[in-house]
């Protein structure tokens, strides 16, 4: 396994000089990551050829041997791009298959390539990179799945229905106030996408293995060019760099120890996609309890339902029992990575290979759940007659509190004196506005022949009319801020598309 002149070992392996005994099969097949790492073609060979620039910019190989780089590193791309490219056996992972590749079409200069790097910074910038792109697609994805959710409110800003604490009746709101309720936290999802990028597009490469780059790589420029984001400008490290416009300056690792070994942004975008499964949870919970025949509130497409193999009559709402069911999953590959993490001795430990397939397995998970639940959204019949039929009249008990307030009974005495009327109405074996007057009076004689009024279920929607209220006007206005929110969200996307 000896290297000759100072090449790249026979086997091709990255670090074989010192090695003389060969690797056992079931310790290569236990080390080897070229199965799953494999996804990160596309962010290695982005880093190689920007890479190979600073070389160049730093004196360390000329502008042809850069340009030679370049061009072979573009005809990798384009192999994997087209699905021509073999994997071979010495591939142990990604960057091993890039390079072994890399000089079979350039010859010996693609040795140089690697000249300062290790495959520690190599494959931690390889994964800021891949995160960023998974960051965008899962944000496009919550997006898509938010206008379903807003086109559906739209149809249903008067629909009324029954809101639920305890998952008992509680109060009717309408069901474009149910939509919008998810709509918000999905936003959430994806603020908080925004804020992981924000700490995920710092380079690490200039780290080497863990004590920095002897070359004299302008790590900032390096930065900009991969396409991570500038940093603040102001300080004292900033002031000697006035010159340089801060769109050429990106945002750098501070510490090689730390840049080499960081798997933070890995854990909080696996927490952001855990949370995102948690809401795609709750949302699944919902509709499946509304789908049953006891509520009959919402029937699913056939599209995004299956049936039973032994009973017929069955439709079963199986994409969203999935998409509850995976949250779990998604929780369980945070707590992984987590648990990975907890013990590690600074600063790169093998251990860290266990981050990508727990990212991998999420960000996979939620493509596929977040588009069907979309789907499954747009295509949903809300079933309005069955959700009127299910508001009762003593869901309107608070809104007889509330005229008993409006005639100067303090709220505690009123509440009190609407769950006697609750009580009696119950011992009677009747509705509550079907009381009569005199029992109305026996309860109080604040109470007079108008409370019948207080029994109408649109009426009390209308008068929850404050900002992020249930009322007409309160979620049109709620649309209208939601639209809002998704139109400069997706200005965003396209432009970040165009750069």
């Amino acid at each position: 396994m000896t290297g000759h002149r100072g090449d790249m070992p026979a086997t091709g392996k990255l670090w074989g000089g010192r090695f003389s005994g060969e690797t056992d099969a079931l310790m290569k097949r236990f080390n080897d990551s070229i199965g799953f790492d494999i996804r990160l073609w596309d962010a290695d060979i982005r880093g190689s050829i920007a890479y190979a620039g600073a070389l160049a910019r730093a004196g360390v190989i000329t502008e042809n041997e850069a340009a030679t780089l370049v061009r072979g590193l573009r005809e990798v791309h384009a192999e994997f791009a087209g699905g021509r490219f073999e994997v071979k056996p010495g591939d142990e992972d990604i960057h091993t298959a890039v390079e072994r590749r890399l000089k079979e079409i350039v010859g010996e200069v693609a040795g140089k390539l690697h000249t300062g790097r290790s495959r520690n910074d190599q494959v931690a910038t390889d994964l800021r990179l891949f995160c960023l792109d998974a960051i965008r697609d899962a944000q496009h994805a919550i997006c898509d799945l938010q206008s379903a959710l807003l086109a559906q409110a739209r149809s249903h800003v008067r629909t009324l229905m029954p809101g639920y604490t305890h998952l008992q009746r509680a109060q009717p709101i309408t069901f474009a106030h149910w939509c919008l309720s998810y709509f918000w936290q999905f936003a959430r999802d994806v603020e908080r996408l925004d804020d992981c990028a924000r700490r995920t597009a710092v380079l690490p490469l200039g780290s080497g293995a863990l004590a920095g780059n002897p070359f004299a790589i302008d790590r900032e420029s390096l930065a900009a060019e991969i396409g991570f984001t500038p940093r603040r400008r102001g300080g004292a490290e900033d002031r000697k760099d006035a010159a340089v416009p801060s769109r050429l300056r990106g945002q750098v690792t501070q510490n090689s120890l730390d840049g080499v070994s960081d798997r933070d942004f890995v854990a909080e975008l696996l927490f952001c996609c855990a949370m995102i499964g948690v809401h795609l949870s709750r949302l699944a919970e919902d509709l499946i309890v509304y789908s049953t025949a006891e509520f009959g509130f919402v029937t699913f497409d056939d599209a995004y339902a299956t049936g039973s193999s032994l009973m017929p009559q069955k439709k079963n709402p199986d994409a969203m029992e999935l998409a509850r069911g995976k949250a779990g999953r998604l929780i369980g590959n945070l707590t992984a990575v987590l648990t990975m993490l907890k013990g590690l001795p600074m600063s790169y430990n093998k251990d860290l290979q266990e981050d990508k397939e727990p990212l991998f397995d999420s960000l996979d998970t939620l493509a596929l759940a977040l588009p069907v639940a979309a789907g499954a959204i747009r295509t949903l019949k809300v079933n309005a007659e069955r959700m009127r039929a299910a508001l009762d009249p003593a869901m309107l008990a608070t809104d007889v509190a509330e005229y008993l307030v409006r005639k100067g009974v303090p709220f505690r005495e009123a509440h009190h004196l609407s769950g006697r009327a609750v009580a009696l109405a119950e011992s009677k074996g009747v509705r509550l506005n079907e009381l009569e007057i005199g029992d109305w009076r026996l309860i109080s004689p604040r109470f007079d022949q108008d409370i019948v009024r207080v029994f109408d279920f649109a009426q009390s929607v209308a008068s929850r009319d404050v900002t992020g209220g249930t009322s007409p006007r309160a979620v049109r206005e709620q649309i209208r801020q939601a639209k809002r929110w998704l139109d400069a969200r997706r200005k965003t996307q396209d432009a970040r598309r165009t750069t």
